[in-house]
């Protein structure tokens, strides 16, 4: 396996930039995941590394090779499509071994490798069968293994699992994050890049993950980093289920914030984080996990209406209007008095020491430590 560079990397579809000069270091071995919202060239950025998106500027290095006028199939690569691309004429046999029988590698070669790979991914009973008798989490794994079977120096993962229900992309998650540990585990180290919309898949499999918006890398960093500091509010709304709740706000000099006519005080640790010259209009950020039902009037809550209540089992999500803003707060139902309900008043306390606090012109998180 190898190292991944992509330096300054840049794609223009003509006056369009699609990607604006992105730098991007992936270690060998690393499991890196590329997310953000539809139409942030997360797709884009991994069509060129395989060769099918033409280079508009920058380097792409794969194993310390410039690669950037390489055809797809001389780069060390292995790609795994959104929609499996399986051969629909040829059994799952044919199509796990085709790209060793186009390289007339001994049949019993082939047969050793070909079943290797099936009781990897446990699909040996499936190697008789067409794609069209397989389901989608069948056809994944035959896709998986065709990519596996090719020993490539980086893998490369486009939205493999978006077509899947939710509960078999659970399934899948693991087996993929399982299949990378085994092949580290095996001397293989598998480098990993991995496109996805969906955060709780990069959360769950990345070792890190690199956060896109408009063809801009926002952050990279290992899961716990991106959700305990985001460094922007971006990050901070797009990281987490329910998302971070950001609030318009503004910053007294006396270590208070304002936010629909209520104040909040901010206690030592968090005061002391902000930058110098911390801009007076900012964004609260405060998760929902991070606010707690309140008695009536107490001091330092924000007072609010219930708009609506989702039970989830476990955990309530509260939907509570504070003056213009709608926040969301996570309870355990054990707390929760089941008889509250629409247009109900509420008080809510944040949990001060897990507040971030953003300039809401930059965007930037000011409340970060050093």
């Amino acid at each position: 396996m190898a190292r991944l560079q992509l330096k300054n990397l840049e794609k223009d579809y003509g006056s369009f930039r699609a990607v604006h000069g992105i730098n991007l270091d992936v270690e060998d071995g690393e499991f890196m995941v590329l997310v953000g919202p539809s139409g942030c060239a997360k797709s884009t950025t991994l069509r060129m590394i395989a060769g099918l998106e033409q280079v508009t500027g920058g380097e792409i290095r794969i194993g310390g090779q410039l690669v950037n006028d390489r055809s797809p199939g001389d780069r060390g690569i292995s790609m795994v499509f959104q929609n499996y691309a399986l051969y629909p004429h040829m059994k799952v046999k044919k199509n796990l071994s085709f790209s060793m029988r186009l390289k007339r590698r001994p049949t019993t070669e082939i047969d050793a490798e070909t079943d290797k790979v099936a009781d990897t991914l446990e699909i040996g009973a499936l190697l008789e069968r067409l794609p069209k008798q397989l389901s989608g989490g069948q056809a994944q794994r035959v896709a998986v293994g065709r990519a596996l079977i090719k020993k490539p120096q980086v893998f490369l993962f486009d939205e493999p699992l978006s077509n899947l229900d939710a509960k078999l992309r659970a399934s899948m998650r693991v087996r993929i994050t399982d299949l990378h540990k085994r092949l580290k585990a095996d001397g293989m180290a598998a480098t990993v890049i991995y496109v996805t919309h969906d955060q709780t898949e990069a959360m769950t499999m990345g070792d890190r993950i690199c956060v896109m918006k408009d063809g801009h890398i926002m952050q990279v960093a290992d899961p716990v980093t991106l959700y305990n500091r985001p460094a922007n509010a971006f990050v901070a709304g797009f990281i987490g289920s329910p998302e971070m709740n950001l609030i318009s706000a503004d910053l007294t000099a006396r270590d208070e914030i304002i936010t629909a006519g209520q104040t909040v005080p901010l206690i030592a640790g968090l005061s002391n984080r902000l930058i110098a010259n911390a801009p007076q209009q900012v964004t609260m950020g405060i998760r929902p996990q991070h606010l707690r039902v309140a008695a009536p009037e107490t001091p330092g809550t924000l007072n609010g209406r219930i708009s609506h209540v989702e039970f989830m089992g476990h955990e309530v999500y509260l939907y509570v209007d504070i003056g213009p803003e709608r926040v969301i707060a996570v309870v355990p139902s054990s707390q929760f008095d089941r008889s509250a309900i629409r247009d109900d008043r509420i008080w809510l306390t944040p949990d001060i020491a897990q507040m971030h606090i953003f300039d809401r012109q930059s965007g930037d998180n000011i409340s970060l430590a050093n």
